[in-house]
Parts: C-alpha cells; sequence; structure tokens
C-alpha cells in the first residue's frame, strides 16, 4: 500500500528536515555562546572574590576604607525605589546576557541561508529532493520560516536559559556575601518578562529580516560557486559605485540612504534588533525593557523602510523558487 504525505504535512515535514540538518548551528550554537558568557561571568566574579580576599581590610575606595560587602546590611538600607532600580540594573545585566546566543543567531542565519540552496546542487541532493512530492516553493518556503522563525525561538530559549543562568551566579555571589538572593535577586529581576518581550516581537524580526533572507536564499540558488563572494561582493560594489558617481543625488538623496537602506537592509537586517535604528522611542538604557521596547519595535511596522524591505525580500524569496526550479546542476 502506497501511503503519500498529505499537502497539510508536508511543511512540518520540511522544517523538521531543515532543524535536523542544521541543529548544531541552530541549537547548540546559542547555548554555546550562552555557555561561554556564563564561564566568563564566573571568572569575572572569582577574579573579583580574589582581589577583595586578597586586599583583606586595607583595601580603600577614595579615601573610605573598605571591609568587603555586606550584602545584608546594603539590603536592611533599600527602600522600594532602590529595589526598583536594582530590578533595572539587574534586567540590563540579562539582556546583555540573552545577547550572547542573539549574536550567534545573526551569524547562524546568515550562513544557513547562503548555503540553504547551493549546497544542496553541490552534493546533488537536489535531484533526490526533487524527486520527491514537494514543490519548490515548499522547499524555499520552509527555508524561509527556518531562518525567521524556527531559529529565532531556538535562540531565545537559549537567551532564557543564559538568563537563568545568570541569575543563578548572581545569587550564589550575593549569598556568599550573606544577602538573601531571593531579596536582592531572584525578586526584583524578571527574566520571565524579557524572554516574553523577546518572544512578542519575532514578528517583527521576521519582517525585517526578509531583504537579507531572500537575498542570501538568491544568491544561494543562483551561484555556480563561492556564493557568500557574491552575496558581499555586489552589495559593497553597487554601493562604491553610487558613491563614486555620487547617483543618489538624481533622486536628492544622500549617498547614506543608498547605504543604509539598500547595501544595510540585504546584508544586515537578520541581524536581531536592526530594527531600532528606525524605532522611535529608544532614548536610554530604561528604554530597552519594559512596554517602551515593546512599543518602539511595533512603531516599526508603520515604516515604509520595513514595508519596501519586506516586499523586495518576498521579490528575491520568488526569485529564489524560480531558480530552483531549473539551476540543479552541481
Amino acid at each position: 500500500m502506497n501511503v503519500t504525505a498529505h499537502s497539510t504535512n508536508k511543511f512540518p515535514l520540511l522544517l523538521r528536515r531543515e532543524y535536523w540538518e542544521h541543529r548544531g548551528g541552530f541549537l547548540l550554537a546559542p547555548l554555546i555562546a550562552g555557555g561561554v558568557f556564563l564561564l566568563l561571568s564566573l571568572m569575572g566574579f572569582g577574579v573579583g572574590e580574589m582581589a577583595m580576599r586578597r586586599a583583606g581590610n586595607g583595601m580603600q575606595v577614595d579615601g573610605v576604607q573598605f571591609n568587603g560587602i555586606d550584602f545584608s546590611q546594603i539590603s536592611a538600607d533599600m527602600d522600594a525605589g532602590d529595589l526598583e532600580k536594582l530590578g533595572n540594573g539587574i534586567d540590563a545585566g540579562l539582556m546583555m546576557a540573552a545577547s550572547w546566543p542573539f549574536i550567534v543567531l545573526a551569524f547562524v542565519v546568515f550562513f544557513y541561508c547562503l548555503g540553504a540552496l547551493y549546497d544542496e546542487r553541490k552534493d546533488r541532493s537536489v535531484l533526490f529532493w526533487k524527486s520527491l512530492p514537494l514543490s519548490d516553493a515548499q522547499t524555499v518556503l520552509s527555508k524561509v520560516a527556518t531562518a525567521t522563525v524556527v531559529a529565532p525561538l531556538m535562540a531565545i530559549g537559549a537567551a532564557l536559559l543564559t538568563m537563568l543562568g545568570f541569575l543563578l551566579v548572581i545569587s550564589l555571589f550575593v549569598l556568599v556575601h550573606g544577602g538573601n538572593p531571593f531579596t536582592m535577586v531572584l525578586g526584583p529581576a524578571s527574566p520571565l518578562s524579557i524572554a516574553g518581550q523577546t518572544l512578542a516581537v519575532l514578528p517583527v524580526y521576521a519582517l525585517w529580516a526578509l531583504p537579507t533572507v531572500g537575498w542570501l536564499l538568491l544568491c544561494s540558488a543562483w551561484a555556480k560557486g563561492k556564493p557568500f563572494l557574491w552575496a558581499i561582493m555586489i552589495p559593497l560594489f553597487a554601493g562604491i559605485f553610487v558613491s563614486w558617481f555620487d547617483l543618489m543625488q538624481l533622486f536628492d538623496l544622500p549617498t547614506g540612504w543608498f547605504w543604509s537602506n539598500v547595501v544595510g537592509r540585504s546584508l544586515l537586517s537578520a541581524v536581531p534588533g536592526a530594527w531600532f535604528t528606525v524605532a522611535d522611542g529608544l532614548q536610554d538604557v530604561d528604554s530597552l525593557a519594559g512596554a517602551a521596547l515593546l512599543k518602539a519595535s511595533y512603531g516599526t511596522l508603520l515604516t515604509p523602510q520595513l514595508w519596501i524591505g519586506a516586499v523586495a525580500g518576498a521579490a528575491m524569496i520568488f526569485g529564489a523558487i524560480r531558480l530552483r526550479r531549473w539551476r540543479d546542476e552541481g
């Protein structure tokens, strides 16, 4: 009896295929980045601890005798306002910890898209996949969904684990110095809220990343060799050409506009948070948390930069689908 996968089951199967073929980059790389951050944090706290123990009671700061850290005394002198400021400081540290998996995400998405269609032509596996009842559109769109949704979701999970690990490191440091971690760390901090806000801006990331994802997939489907060089050099040489001949003056636009909206969007849109370059409402560090972050992120949905880039990205993805239909040489 022949069993044929239903059309509604094909797309999840394609997503599963992409995960298993690239789980090292999607899952392990962000986790390793978070682990490296936690290791460096432990080393930093360890160095600071040894420095304080060596100094003993003889260390002075601005002429004041420094007898070490006593968090129990510090917490006793703190009021509600101080705890709120402490929580904001801890949240800033948590966001720094979360940034490590997201930095890795930018590299993973870039190189994944660059090799997504080129590698299957290089190893001739495209012939096998084309023999299956899978359309080129389904295959390419599964790679788009993997780059813009699946990979970021895994990075968010790695970021949450990194934040929880960083909270544990801080709590141990506070506990060693006589403080109550529940009062001074776990209570004021809000890692789940930060993770929820990061998850909430995922649609903005998916739309903003489309120009880079589309351009890289187009190069991956078109290039006969060295797709990395083609993907990098074409936008850069285009920017140099426009700058050299000052072509943007014909449209009464500065040359920087081309570098920002064409070169930058084609190469750097997959970097998490890149949309903040056109977002309003982020004047200081405190604006990076809470409702201001969501408001600024979703405010980019009202900007032409996002939608023009998304349309351009969709057009390039369509071009990648068309190219895959006939370009199957190794």
